[in-house]
């Protein structure tokens, strides 16, 4: 069933319009091409599912055009219940992990068990891959039409054509999370995209990573997937390496594209917070996998490690963190493990 909530903004939005007092001449034409623009704003962010008819008291019943909406396409979270689980700092995470770094005491725990997509949390392993196997960062590599997504239709300031050297490659991919670059460096292993993909689901295990397979470089795919528990041992890993610390926490960074330079900025925003001693990040989205977040961090006085998955809302990944900073700040060291977990769906 579809929400009625979108049809009574649309329709609010469209009687509104429509009871505007008319106004003469060239005045009329520019309110009414901004009135246009505002509704043509509106409908935008509908997608077509059924007609909408407006009734106003000075102009009557009037179709104004075949708009339809459709509701926004569930994670694979949402769909098999995660978000039913309720948890003593509601959070809007459907999976949530936090762990002493150095201990590995789990501090809070939601659904950790559940595999999901992991969108560009991927690029954390695909990082793993080009570090291990050393090949020279100051080597260039271009851009090509193979490093365009298919996938999601996903749009990049990497022309084709681009040239950059490996570790700016690295840098945008993990800072930035751009795809191309992901794929690029995937594409220019040793073997190309089907070695280096064999080589992160090898590490994965070598991890003791049970959950997770990788399809690409980049998670754009859904069908890369992994669980908090084992997210949380990629990040461990990560962390051991100077160059992924360093890159993934980089607050912005500019390269040469073609004959102008381009701004890139760090996805997540908390790296640049005074309350926050981030050592490791790495955001992703894919309407499959939800807002996704890992980070280590320093809290307390504790390295901890936190993974959040599937969570709804662009900005609820960021609450959600912050959220779990207020109360292990508050409650240190007295917090205690909190722990939610989902039955698991039947196959």
């Amino acid at each position: 069933m579809i929400s009625k909530l979108p049809f009574a903004i649309l329709a609010l939005a469209l009687a509104a319009h429509c009871s505007a007092a008319p106004i003469k001449g060239k005045a009329e034409t520019s309110t009414a091409r901004a009135d246009s623009s505002r509704l043509t704003k509106i409908v935008a962010s509908a997608r077509v599912r059924q007609p909408l008819v407006v009734r106003s008291a000075r102009h009557g019943t009037r179709r104004l055009a075949a708009i339809r909406v459709e509701p926004a396409k569930p994670s694979f979270g949402q769909m098999i219940g995660l978000h039913e689980s309720a948890d003593v700092l509601e959070l809007k995470s459907g999976v949530a992990l936090v762990l002493d770094q150095d201990t590995n005491e789990v501090l809070f725990s939601k659904n950790p068990q559940a595999v999901l997509p992991i969108a560009s949390l991927t690029k954390l392993m695909t990082a793993m891959i080009v570090t291990g196997a050393e090949q020279p960062l100051d080597e260039t590599i271009t851009i090509t039409d193979e490093d365009v997504d298919t996938e999601k239709g996903s749009r990049s300031r990497l022309r084709v054509g681009t040239q950059l050297r490996r570790e700016e490659m690295l840098h945008l991919a993990l800072m930035a999370s751009e795809n191309r670059a992901a794929h690029a460096l995937g594409r220019s292993y040793p073997g190309g995209l089907s070695a280096f993909v064999a080589a992160m689901n090898q590490k994965a295990r070598a991890l003791g990573m049970r959950d997770t397979h990788y399809v690409e470089p980049t998670g754009l795919s859904s069908a890369n997937q992994s669980s908090a528990r084992d997210l949380a041992t990629l990040v461990r890993a990560a962390h051991e390496v100077p160059i992924i610390r360093e890159l993934s926490t980089s607050p912005e960074f500019m390269v040469e594209v073609g004959n102008r330079a381009v701004q890139f900025r760090n996805t997540n925003g908390l790296v640049k917070s005074p309350e926050w001693e981030i050592g490791l990040q790495k955001t992703g989205y894919i309407s499959e996998a939800g807002r996704c977040l890992v980070m280590q961090a320093k809290l307390a006085g504790r390295q901890l490690i936190m993974v959040f998955l599937d969570s709804a809302g662009k900005y609820s990944r960021i609450g959600d963190a912050e959220r779990v900073r207020r109360w292990l700040t508050a409650a240190m060291p007295a917090v205690t493990t909190v722990v939610h977990d989902h039955p698991k769906p039947p196959l």
